[in-house]
């Protein structure tokens, strides 16, 4: 952190890297992490004061190119038409890989199918299994509902990009309003897969994480799709997500449109180094400069 000096004669001191405001705007799938960031920086640098507003992936991005914010995060970089919108200002981002995220399917308490290969999840996702009894004789009757926080998320946009391959998800798939309303609903209907990213069920020490996982079940999810044993089946624990053996991964980035070096950057070099990437490894993602160990969710 660059070091700051206070202005003469009661003068207000001009924005550095540790002092000053600043408005961002972050994909609010990861509003625990980077709230754990933001007051952890401010504590340690009194005059700093980060505004936080908690969008959907795709006002984020509108908000970065709008110039209504200096810093983004959300979980994919800038694509073709976003870096030329930039250019076109003569605007060179700066990104910052921070993490590596998953999105973790759910399911209902009562909901015996705990494990599925990527092709079921394929196949869920595309329209073309609509119900629990195609994938189980046994399973009681029932049609499958897909549910998102949010139909602009990055949750959303990550499925139709992965697993879809761009197409357009199915009739039977709906949204909620937040993480904690999709997690709800999940609970209350046997027939719901949730779909939701991994920091909101990883943190075993965070009470937010342990009252959803007592709610739903996390699903196992297989690449392979003639599983030999139920160890082909992996959950998005942390040292999965690390050696890539989970097959919903996903990055977490920060940009940063700021010219010179002010607050955004310091904030950024905050994140990105020692205390910053200690907090991504406690709340159960992977950091991108430290190992992880295995570790699973509490039943």
């Amino acid at each position: 952190m660059a070091a700051f000096s206070c202005g003469q004669s009661g003068n207000t001191p001009t924005e550095t890297t540790t002092i000053g405001n600043i408005k961002i705007s972050a994909d609010e799938s990861f509003s625990q992490i980077v709230d754990a960031q933001v007051q952890t920086f401010e504590g340690l640098y009194k005059y700093a004061n980060i505004e936080v507003v908690y969008k959907p992936e795709v006002q984020v991005v509108k908000d970065l190119l709008e110039d209504t914010i200096r810093l983004a995060i959300m979980a994919r970089q800038l694509n073709d038409q976003e870096k030329a919108a930039f250019e076109k200002l003569k605007i060179t981002p700066r990104i910052h890989k921070i993490a590596v995220d998953g999105i973790a399917l759910i399911l209902n308490k009562e909901n015996q199918d705990t494990t599925l290969t990527m092709q079921q999840v394929r196949d869920i996702f595309t329209g073309q299994t609509t119900s629990w009894r195609q994938l189980d004789p046994n399973a009681p009757e029932g049609k499958i509902t897909i549910v998102f926080d949010n139909s602009s998320s990055s949750t959303a946009r990550f499925i139709q990009d992965s697993i879809n391959q761009k197409k357009p998800l199915p009739p039977n798939t709906y949204a909620t309003n937040s993480n904690s309303s999709l997690v709800d609903y999940v609970a209350q209907n046997r027939n719901a897969i949730g779909v939701i990213g991994v920091n909101w069920i990883s943190d075993r020490h965070d009470s937010t994480a342990i009252s959803f996982l007592k709610k739903v079940n996390v699903v196992g999810i297989s690449a392979n799709n003639n599983p030999t044993s139920t160890d082909d089946y992996i959950q998005p624990y942390q040292g999965y997500l690390a050696q890539g053996t989970y097959p919903l991964r996903r990055e977490v980035f920060i940009i940063s449109r700021e010219a010179r070096a002010g607050l955004g950057t310091g904030f950024v070099s905050f994140v990105t180094g020692d205390k910053g990437q200690r907090i991504i490894l406690k709340s159960g993602l992977v950091p991108t400069t430290m190992p992880v160990r295995i570790v699973g969710f509490a039943e």
